[in-house]
């Protein structure tokens, strides 16, 4: 009888960016199938989202996929539940409002290449900075330019072999700064799927000796980029309207009020301030504004939306890159529902 290795994957309670967590499950003769899944515990007084004497969670198996890495291996993203099968309230998935996957979410998620022995990312000297400024790596190619491919070229290897729907990766600005993009129909689905992503980057990642930096500004007040994690969606208005006027309604909603701004930044991820400084590709944190290819607006029409007649998506640029994909999710389906459009 066959064994198979169950890696149930959650987010934990650390604030103020979760961690990934994971433990093994062995199922006899499983079928592969997320149904066949059980609800699992474990103990959420050592993960932040449980006092001792109560310390029971529950995982709630919501996507699985093969493990290309292990023999007989599944990865299995799940949702946290108090005991009495609530959501928790670490759980961002469950409140996402898109039963019917009318959004569909494309994440680009950037990230920097850590050496941990130097404290720094990989390419850079042990002592102060690269000799050239941040340019010649964006896209780049050669041992002078492009740092840690094998780590990259793996990475996307693994993704598309667990059936991860990876749409293309890059070296960005920085040295040792990458980036993969990941998109879905349906924002949990979008959301599973980068999470799981991340994980498998922080495994491999392990192999080589090699930490992930998913904060947004690594290399503090520096003129090197910080890592953000654009949020391209779009829904069935946005995909059909062909109107200038929808458009500009749903990005009206984005900067109404500064509470609903807030709103946003507060799930945008943490040290967000640090990034949104209005320089590297960014709008200041305490502006909102959008604009036609505009990367230095919060959010910007792409300019393949105008040349489709009005029928495409907006990408919001202010998530950074740790932020929680199921909560940037949800606070952007809520807004976007606010303006109370319909499609053509």
């Amino acid at each position: 009888m066959a064994k198979a290795k169950l890696e149930y994957i959650w987010l934990d309670g650390y604030k103020p960016t979760q961690s990934l967590r994971s433990k093994t499950k062995i199922e006899d003769d499983f079928s592969g199938n997320l149904e066949d899944c059980s609800v699992w515990s474990f103990d959420g007084s050592s993960t932040e989202q449980a006092e001792g004497g109560k310390s029971d969670c529950l995982l709630k198996p919501v996507f699985i996929c093969p493990d290309p890495q292990r023999k007989n291996g599944y990865l299995v993203m799940c949702e946290v539940l108090n005991s009495d099968g609530t959501p928790h309230v670490t759980n961002g998935r469950a409140t996402i409002e898109d039963d019917d996957n009318d959004f569909w979410f494309g994440f680009e998620q950037e990230y920097f290449l850590w050496d941990m022995k130097i404290d720094k990312p990989l390419g850079f000297p042990a002592e102060g900075f690269p000799t050239r400024p941040q340019g010649p790596y964006y896209c780049s190619v050669g041992a002078q330019n492009a740092y840690g491919r094998y780590i990259i070229e793996e990475h996307l290897d693994v993704c598309l072999d667990a059936g991860l729907n990876v749409e293309g990766i890059n070296a960005e600005v920085a040295t040792g700064q990458w980036e993969f993009q990941i998109f879905a129909k349906g924002a949990k689905a979008a959301g599973d799927q980068i999470w799981v992503a991340r994980y498998l980057l922080e495994r491999i990642g392990e192999k080589y000796g090699i930490s992930i930096n998913w904060h947004c500004k690594p290399l503090g007040d520096t003129d090197w980029n910080g890592s953000g994690m654009h949020a391209n969606f779009s829904n069935t208005a946005l995909r059909t309207s062909g109107s200038k006027d929808v458009y500009t309604e749903i990005c009206q909603a984005f900067g109404k009020t500064p509470e609903v701004i807030k709103a946003h930044i507060d799930v945008y991820g943490a040290d967000n301030e640090m990034r949104l400084t209005g320089k590297h590709e960014t709008q200041s944190i305490d502006q909102f504004s959008f604009g036609i290819s505009d990367r230095g607006a919060s959010i910007r029409i792409p300019i393949a939306t105008v040349e489709r007649g009005w029928k495409g998506w907006l990408e919001d640029r202010r998530p950074n890159s740790a932020a929680d994909p199921y909560k940037v999710a949800a606070i952007i389906i809520k807004t976007v529902k606010s303006a109370d459009v319909v499609a053509a």
